[in-house]
């Protein structure tokens, strides 16, 4: 049973997991057995989490991505098959948002980078992963959306939309990759405590009515999202493809009386 969620001899990439959600996923894949490479645009910040991993008996490198940049996306997987010789495992954490405001106002130039970083990024992460993984008797490949991608959210539509659109990219890949025992999954966040997420924890009014509103009454940390990662990366999660796996404390689930 020690052994039932292990990682060992599987190699991953994380993107954006120099901090946050990314973070979590690496320093939990590590701790399971798995080589990981961290990536996000930021080396130096990188490099830190990798040593943190290492330093901790785990194995990790660190790679220099910026997901709006196909070609850096391609390098990132190149990368790992140079280093480790295989890839198992894929997890586009990586996400921006830009615009805060209404759909009916924002900028062309806004929306396409949104859409570029959020979904476009996903896509080509997952073209260059796909052929290294079909070598594999079995590969995970899982998106990080948000419940953005399940409701219409006023001032973040654009996010919304680029989260909704990640959903059918999920499901897509999973109808596509399935005879090849490739699983495709997602994960669905709601606010968990991150710097990207700060200005609205931090925030004690939006705090307070988050937790008034959420049936746990809380919000929730990285490793709550590195858990369901965890699953859907080993064997005890190898049935489940296609679906996305919603973390918010229920508050999607509570009707507003």
């Amino acid at each position: 049973m020690n052994d039932f969620f292990s990682l060992k001899n599987k190699v991953a990439i994380i993107t954006g997991s120099s901090r946050g959600i990314g973070k979590a996923i690496a320093i939990r894949y590590a701790e399971l057995g798995a080589s990981v490479i961290v990536s996000s645009r930021n080396l130096d910040a990188c490099k830190l989490i990798a040593n943190e991993i290492v330093s901790g008996n785990g194995e990790a490198s660190s790679f220099e991505c910026n997901i709006s940049n196909k070609k850096s996306c391609e390098k990132l997987v190149e990368f790992a098959i140079n280093k480790y010789g295989k890839l198992d495992i894929l997890v586009c954490n990586a996400a921006s948002n830009p615009y805060y405001g209404n759909l009916s106002d924002i900028p062309d130039e806004s929306f396409d980078k949104i859409m570029n970083n959020n979904v476009k990024s996903n896509l080509w992460l997952c073209k260059s992963s796909i052929p290294h993984m079909k070598k594999q008797k079995k590969a995970s490949i899982i998106v990080v959306s948000s419940i953005a991608g399940l409701q219409g959210v006023k001032n973040l539509g654009a996010y919304s939309v680029s989260k909704t659109a990640d959903i059918g990219l999920i499901r897509s890949l999973a109808v596509e990759l399935g005879e090849f025992n490739i699983t495709v999954n997602g994960l669905c966040p709601g606010i968990i405590k991150t710097d990207f997420a700060r200005a609205l924890w931090e925030n004690p009014k939006i705090l307070k009515n988050i937790e008034n509103y959420a049936p746990l009454k809380r919000i929730g940390n990285t490793d709550e999202v590195a858990g369901a990662a965890i699953l859907l990366a080993s064997d005890p999660g190898a049935f489940i493809t296609g679906q996305v796996i919603t973390m918010d404390g229920g508050i999607t689930i509570a009707g507003r009386g």
